[in-house]
Formats: structure tokens, C-alpha cells, sequence
């Protein structure tokens, strides 16, 4: 697992021993990074069910000023810190515990922050529509921005459910990832 583009290419994350947790693939990262296309020099990032802090690092390497990295294990907020550290992204990066699926009041003191979130939660437990609402409710998303889920192909995302507009669905394989408007 290695960042692909901009000041870190090349860099080579810590990964996440066992299986507790699914990385996005560097190929599959490449295509969404090529789709989502330049982050703008203030662009924030949220990533949620981080695993590794692979995508939220990748958004840093490629400009992005800060990125807010959201887990409920411990071991995967530790394994975000030590990449953080490696990556020397550590002044633009930070990790906070938290069950999505709860609640993300931690986003409250942070109204409209982000300009793009990456979603990619376990496959297959329905925690999509539940994110996508707690997001919502949290005030944590900037008006029009841009909403990536990972998700397994049989999973969907049901139009019409709130603030969010589907732009696009791309399938790789098992995997499918679609590109969702905030639109407040």
C-alpha cells in the first residue's frame, strides 16, 4: 500500500495487520483520485471508517490542507497516527475515535468543514444510509461537497435520501464506488 501521486508518491503506509480491516487498493485509489481530479489548496478532507488513513494521506500528498480521519477501533486510530507520522503529515492530519454508526458529533464544532468525505465502511452491514444521515445531521459537510462510498456491488445507494445527489456509480470488480453531491 504506497501513496501514488504528489510530495509523497512513492511512500509506503504501515498496513493493518489481520483482516479486521479492508484497504482501498492502490489501483482502485488511483482511478478515484484521477476521477475526483485537483484538490484545491484549502480543500478539507473527512475520512470515515479510515482503516489505515490511506485515502485522507493520499488526499494530503496530493494538496489537500487538512484531513480529519474518523474510526471506532483502536488499533486502526493507532495505525493512522503511526502512517501520519511517517507520512509527516502530522500537523495536517487528525484522528478522532468515534462510532459512525452512533453519531458524529464530533463534527459539531466544525460546521460546513469539509469539501469532500470518502466513505468506506464494512461491506454488506447496511451502515450506508445510516452514514450518509448521521453526515448529514453533523453540519461536518461544506454546500456541494463531494461525497465518495466504497461499497460492495449488491449494496445500493437509494436516490432521493436526503441532501445527497448521485453524480456517477463506477463499478471495479466485487467493488462499487459512487460520487455523491451535498446539496444543502
Amino acid at each position: 500500500m504506497r501513496i501514488i501521486a504528489g510530495t509523497r508518491r512513492g511512500l509506503t503506509l504501515i498496513p493493518f495487520a489481520g483482516r479486521a480491516i479492508r484497504p482501498t487498493a492502490d489501483r482502485l485509489r488511483e482511478s478515484l483520485f484521477n476521477i475526483i481530479g485537483p484538490l484545491g489548496d484549502n480543500c478539507r478532507v473527512l475520512d470515515l471508517f479510515a482503516g489505515t488513513g490511506a485515502m485522507g494521506i493520499e488526499a494530503l500528498s496530493r494538496g489537500a490542507a487538512e484531513a480529519l480521519f474518523i474510526d471506532k477501533d483502536p488499533k486502526a486510530l493507532a495505525l493512522i497516527q503511526r502512517n501520519l507520522e511517517r507520512s509527516r503529515f502530522t500537523a495536517q492530519g487528525r484522528v478522532i475515535g468515534a462510532d459512525i454508526a452512533r453519531g458524529l458529533g464530533c463534527l459539531a464544532t466544525l460546521p460546513g468543514w469539509a469539501d469532500l468525505a470518502f466513505i468506506d465502511p464494512p461491506y454488506e452491514k447496511g451502515l450506508i444510509a445510516t452514514t450518509l444521515d448521521r453526515l448529514d445531521k453533523s453540519r461536518g459537510l461544506g454546500p456541494q461537497a463531494l461525497v465518495v462510498v466504497e461499497h460492495g456491488a449488491k449494496e445500493s445507494i437509494h436516490q432521493g435520501k436526503g441532501p445527497f445527489v448521485i453524480e456517477q456509480c463506477r463499478g471495479y470488480g466485487k467493488t462499487l464506488v459512487s460520487f455523491l453531491r451535498y446539496v444543502v
